[in-house]
C-alpha cells in the first residue's frame, strides 16, 4: 500500500473532531445531519449534489464518502459522472467569468 497525504482511514475519524470542542462539533454534526434529511430535495438528489461539490472543493474524503453513499442509494455511475461534469462546468465558468474583471481592469489601466 502506498502512502498518501490523505489517508482513507481518516474518514472514519471524522466524528473525532468533536473531541477538542464538543459544543461546536455537536452543532456541526446536528446541522450536517439535518441538511441531508429528506426535504424538498430527496436524499438521493442531495447525495449527487454532495458528490459534485466534493469534486469542486477537491475533498478526497468527501469523494469517497459520497461515491459510496451514491452506490448505496442506487445512483448509477453515469449519473455520478454527469454530476461531476456539472460541478466542473460551474467551476470552470466561475473561473472564466472572472476574465471579465481582468478585461475591465486591463482596459482601465491601458487607457
Amino acid at each position: 500500500m502506498s502512502n498518501t497525504y490523505y489517508d482513507p482511514a481518516d474518514l472514519r475519524k471524522f466524528g473525532d473532531i468533536s473531541e477538542w470542542n464538543e459544543e461546536l462539533g455537536s452543532k456541526f454534526f446536528d446541522y450536517y445531519g439535518k441538511v441531508f434529511e429528506e426535504g424538498a430535495l430527496s436524499a438521493r438528489e442531495k447525495s449527487l449534489i454532495a458528490l459534485a461539490v466534493s469534486h469542486v472543493v477537491q475533498c478526497p474524503y468527501c469523494i469517497d464518502a459520497y461515491t459510496k453513499d451514491g452506490l448505496q442509494r442506487g445512483i448509477e455511475k453515469e449519473e455520478m459522472m454527469e454530476a461531476v461534469h456539472v460541478g466542473a462546468a460551474i467551476r470552470s465558468g466561475a473561473t472564466l467569468v472572472h476574465g471579465v474583471q481582468m478585461m475591465n481592469k486591463y482596459k482601465k489601466l491601458s487607457m
